[in-house]
């Protein structure tokens, strides 16, 4: 077993846990960024070495990485990227250190680029190059979650919702491509509701609202250039219980390239509630 100290940049969600769990089976030594407001708790109990930090110290994480001869780093997690750019006086709200300020000036102030979240995660990788420190998916350790090709629950789709996935499928990969989201809601061939800054859950609940009725697909797919070390698309327990709440009934994701947390509580929970998920390629 390697012993090699592995990063891990911890925003939200089960995914950082789950890859601090692989690292530590494969006999690494974990060192952890959890960001504030975003990481669980639980991480601490994970990680050999922890650091609570805010989302804009950038280079407060690297140098806390480099204390502890970390040379390859897993951005794992979501940053709630509403909050942080367009809540108060944005990302300056967040006190951002000098390397941060100099790797994000340029995509808010350029007219040459954007913020869309490849441009602003590309920097960030570019940044922790710089430093040294290689950018890697978690995935590379925690294999288990990539989800695998079929019909992941007993309940398989009906007609109208294989047209329906279909159908959004075409569109989902049209967004992603352009960046702005990876996820679509639809029934009956029409698109209901296309995921943006607000993420997947935000976009099922609107649905909800839009269709009451129900009865609807979320399809959710990778970019048509899908890089694997961040933003990879991503479901589990709390996309279920948002489609059932919703109303929801199919879920189709995309196989080889979706994350499916705590895959055994996730598949449970669809089968309860009558939600069928395909993994397809």
């Amino acid at each position: 077993m390697s012993s090699e100290a592995i990063g891990i940049v911890a925003g939200w969600g089960e995914y950082p846990l789950e890859v601090a769990r692989a690292l530590r089976e494969k006999g690494h030594t974990v060192v952890v960024a959890a960001v504030h407001d975003h990481a669980s708790k639980e991480i601490e109990q994970l990680a050999h070495y922890t650091k609570w930090i805010g989302v804009a110290k950038l280079g407060g994480m690297q140098r806390f990485f480099k204390q502890h001869q970390v040379e390859h780093v897993c951005l794992s997690g979501k940053l709630f990227k509403d909050r942080i750019l367009f809540h108060g006086w944005g990302w300056m709200d967040h006190f951002p250190d000098w390397e941060c300020v100099m790797t994000m000036l340029p995509l808010f102030y350029s007219r040459a680029t954007n913020t869309s979240d490849d441009s602003l995660l590309g920097a960030v990788v570019a940044s922790f190059t710089r430093k040294g420190i290689k950018t890697i998916p978690g995935t590379e350790f925690a294999t288990q979650l990539i989800a695998d090709a079929g019909v992941l629950t007993r309940r398989k789709p009906t007609s109208n919702e294989l047209a329906d996935i279909e159908f959004g499928w075409t569109i989902a990969k049209q967004m992603g491509g352009l960046d702005v989201g990876q996820s679509v809601t639809v029934r009956d061939r029409t698109i209901l509701a296309v995921e943006a800054i607000e993420g997947t859950d935000s976009c099922i609940v609107r649905t909800g609202q839009i269709c009451p009725r129900g009865g609807f697909s979320l399809v959710k797919v990778s970019k048509p250039q899908q890089d694997m070390r961040f933003d990879v698309p991503t479901i589990g327990p709390q996309t279920i219980e948002k489609m059932a709440l919703a109303g929801g009934k199919a879920i189709a994701i995309e196989a080889g390239k979706t994350i499916l947390i705590n895959r055994a509580k996730t598949l449970e929970m669809a089968e309860s509630h009558g939600i069928t998920i395909l993994s397809r390629v």
